[in-house]
């Protein structure tokens, strides 16, 4: 299993060098960066994009990753000219997660309707799909319930969030994802926020590993432990 890690924090904190931090990750051994899509909670996260064309200069050779762009949020031609324009940065490092999303504010903020998004978002897949063609970077699936076998039989791999899940739940659904025919399955935002937590985060991140999870990614909030204990925990 591949150990990854978030560029952006998820709780509230003080703003920092987006490419600092990638190069620091990189150095202490994680192999893929990840950024999600958030711009109505607490605390600030960078645009994915910009987010990744920093960390693709500032940190060469590793896997780039979007966990998730909220697809409902974006006109169809937009996103695809975006996509487009970070694939000239990043190259074939480039992996896209997407969502319906799950949290009204950033809707709101938008002036989305956040009880369409499901409807918005297939349909706005299947026009990105077509807008991308042949050049689309691999699409994964954040999801739960019954679109956890949807991300396995429509998608190129699933992306869990563990930020609100338990790791029973996350198995659970890891079953139901490989029997659906499920390849590329990623245990996504796997929090850290003190360094009291790494005994619990090593104990599932072994969990994940033997369950045959493809990828673990982390997300360390501002006071938690530093990136290289972490990696650490599962050489």
């Amino acid at each position: 299993m591949k150990l990854g890690a978030y560029l952006a924090h998820l709780g509230s904190g003080p703003p920092y060098d987006v490419a600092s931090w990638a190069r620091r990750l990189v150095d202490a051994g994680f192999e893929s960066l990840w950024t999600p899509q958030i711009i109505g909670r607490e605390g600030f996260v960078p645009d994915p994009f910009v987010a990744l064309a920093a960390a693709a200069v500032a940190a060469p050779g590793v896997e780039l990753g979007t966990a998730t762009v909220q697809v409902p949020l974006h006109h169809p031609a937009d996103l695809a000219h975006r996509i487009r324009s970070l694939q000239l940065v990043c190259g074939d490092r480039l992996t896209l997660g997407v969502s319906p999303g799950s949290t009204t504010t950033d809707y709101a903020l938008l002036n989305r309707d956040f009880r369409s998004r499901f409807r918005t978002f297939d349909d706005n897949v299947a026009r990105l799909r077509n807008l991308l063609g042949d050049s689309a970077p691999p699409l994964l699936l954040g999801s739960w319930g019954a679109n956890v076998e949807k991300a396995a039989r429509h998608f190129d791999g699933w992306l869990a969030s563990a930020y609100r899940r338990t790791p029973e739940e996350i198995l659970a659904a890891h079953s139901r994802y490989r029997a659906a025919g499920g390849q590329r399955a990623i245990v996504c935002a796997i929090p850290l926020s003190i360094p009291a937590d790494l005994g619990t985060v090593g104990e599932q991140l072994h969990r994940y590993a033997e369950a045959s999870f493809d990828d673990a990614v982390v997300v360390i909030e501002p006071e938690g432990p530093d990136p290289e204990k972490i990696r650490a925990l599962f050489p």
